[in-house]
């Protein structure tokens, strides 16, 4: 199979981004374009499809747990990029965050948590909705910039605060921080990034696509 022109990367990156906005809009959009993109996704990923896999598996295990203890009046997200996890959203006290923190480095394949849980009550309907806005909007100008990969972040929003996730040089670390800030609403951008050389970065682009079975 031909590897895809680095021309054709930030078309795929768009095409990527507009149907991840289209599910969380309009939900599902369907299952033959869904599972083209994700695909898609798959291809554009820096990650190994191994630690892809994995990924979801530890916040699928991690959502599992965190409803196992029980907690009431508690809005916990996880997210997990490159088996490194990050915990957001808001916790009851300080003893119930360190307790979730726990919880989640128990789960084999975890390889370290940034617990940013914040100690107050669940943000409000409004709040996410505003977070999700910005997260579009971070999103749409990752990809509009020419300079870095847009595919290879993961954006998170809560209460404002933007959360960058990828492997990534520091020069595009800087970039998509510098972006991030520069968008309406941002409170505060931080970065949860794994850093690769710009040597490992050319050796990743353009991405060879999956083996198709």
């Amino acid at each position: 199979m031909n590897k895809p022109f680095p021309s054709l990367m930030r078309p795929l990156a768009k095409a990527i981004l507009c149907t991840a906005l289209l599910g969380s809009l309009q939900g599902c959009v369907g299952l033959v374009v869904g599972g083209a993109v994700a695909s898609a996704a798959a291809v554009a990923d820096r990650r190994t499809l191994g630690a892809q896999a994995d990924d979801k598996a530890i916040a699928l295990k991690a959502d599992s747990r965190i409803k196992d203890m029980g907690l009431k009046d508690v809005h916990v997200n996880v997210n997990s990029f490159n088996r490194k996890v990050l915990l957001t959203g808001e916790i009851t006290d300080q003893a119930t965050k360190s307790a979730v923190e726990k919880e989640v480095r128990a789960i084999d394949g975890v390889m370290s948590v940034t617990n940013e849980l914040e100690v107050a009550g669940p943000a409000s309907y409004t709040s996410r909705t505003n977070d999700t806005l910005i997260t579009t909007k971070v999103k749409a100008s990752l990809v509009d910039m020419k300079t870095i990969s847009a595919t290879s972040f993961k954006v998170i929003t809560e209460r404002g605060v933007v959360y960058l996730m990828g492997r990534v040089t520091e020069r595009e670390g800087q970039v998509a921080g510098d972006v991030a800030r520069s968008v309406s609403g941002v409170a505060k951008v931080v970065k949860v990034l794994e850093y690769i050389t710009e040597d490992e970065m050319r050796a990743l682009s353009p991405i060879k696509p999956a083996v198709q079975l």
